[in-house]
Order: structure tokens, then C-alpha cells, then sequence
């Protein structure tokens, strides 16, 4: 089935933000958000609101650009609201040496605004061992 006009739009939004975070863009990743975006991401706490400080804080510890592949990108869209649920592939190197291969689950909730599709919520999570240790699951592959 042939992709429609709004699947490639949510697509091309989704796949500028990659760019933006891969090359660290700090400019680039926040224009794909809309007036009051939310982000639920990895890291603490809950809800995240640093905005472009915490990006600038989060990207300063990486050495050099930061791998994001989507995998299994599913996408539902009205014609002002949308979401996208998907596994994420971050890779890359922090500024400590540690190398970083981790798959996590991401859903994306698009609006259609000044007729650009951006994100209004985002939540990123990482299963977790339910054997009592509630460890983070880093070492699931799909």
C-alpha cells in the first residue's frame, strides 16, 4: 500500500528531527516541536522540560555524531493530529569512551501547525527486568 501525502509529511518531520539529533543541531531539533511539546525521555526525571539547555547539556556528552535509526515506524493520522509508535537504534560514542548500542520504544504524537506536521509529546522508554533488581533492559536486540 502505497504511502499517502500525510505519511510522508509525518515521515520527512520525523526524519528531519534524526538529522537534527545525529548531527547534534540543537537549532534543528527544536524546531520540530510544537508549542508545548512534552517530552518523556530516557532520562530523569519523569517529564522532561530542560528544552534547548538540556540539549546543549545532553549532546555535550557525546563524542561526535550520535546514530538514530528508526525501525518498524507505524504511523495513524487524522488531518491535525497523529502519532508514530517505533523501535529507536541509538548509537554512537560518549566523551567518556563508552560505546553506546541501545534499542528503546518511542511514540511520537504529531499536530498539523501553520501547515508543518510537528511533535507535541514524545516518550522514549526502555523495558525493564520485572525480577525484582528493576534493571533497565539495555541488552534486548529485536
Amino acid at each position: 500500500m502505497a504511502a499517502t501525502l500525510t505519511e510522508k509529511a509525518i515521515k520527512q518531520a520525523i526524519a528531519d528531527r534524526i538529522t537534527a539529533l545525529h548531527d547534534k543541531d540543537i537549532a534543528g531539533v527544536m524546531a520540530s516541536g510544537a508549542p508545548g511539546f512534552v517530552s518523556y525521555s530516557l532520562a530523569p526525571p519523569l517529564r522532561n522540560s530542560a528544552g534547548k539547555a538540556g540539549l546543549e547539556a545532553w549532546f555535550a556528552t557525546w563524542d561526535g555524531p550520535i546514530g538514530y535509526e528508526l525501525r518498524d515506524l507505524k504511523i495513524v493520522a487524522g488531518d491535525q493530529v497523529a502519532f508514530t509508535h517505533a523501535l529507536v537504534h541509538m548509537t554512537g560514542r560518549k566523551i567518556d569512551g563508552e560505546a553506546v548500542d541501545l534499542w528503546f520504544r518511542q511514540t511520537l504524537g504529531l499536530k498539523m501547525f501553520r501547515g508543518a506536521w510537528k511533535i507535541i509529546h514524545g516518550h522514549d522508554s526502555t523495558p525493564f527486568y520485572m525480577d525484582g533488581s528493576f534493571k533497565a533492559a539495555v541488552d534486548l536486540r529485536p
